[in-house]
């Protein structure tokens, strides 16, 4: 699977297809400005919800349920990539992020 940094992210967030893998409480405390929200719990059920032609960058705190996420998708046939560091390393690095329920 592909995967690039959370700061490489930055570059391209607006112009890319974001999924928030992360729960529920985790994503309305912070996200990164037009991410949709997917729980990785709800992938298997909600894939028809994810467009199959575009490639879906997977983001989480670290890293980890994003490829989780990813290792998924792509075995469904989806063009995925990794965000390295997620969401966590965006806090680190001062980037502002969305609060509440909104992408």
């Amino acid at each position: 699977m592909k995967e690039i940094s959370a700061i490489e992210l930055l570059a391209i967030y607006k112009n890319v297809s974001v999924i928030d893998v992360r729960e529920h409480d985790e994503y309305i405390s912070g996200h990164i400005p037009g991410a949709v929200h997917i729980p990785l719990s709800t992938i298997p059920v909600r894939q028809n919800e994810i467009d199959k032609t575009v490639t879906q960058y997977l983001i989480c705190e670290a890293g980890g349920r994003s490829a989780q996420a990813g290792k998924f998708l792509e075995d469904q046939g989806f063009d995925v990539v990794n965000i390295a560091g997620g969401t966590g390393a965006l806090r680190q690095i001062g980037t502002p992020l969305n609060l509440g329920e909104t992408p």
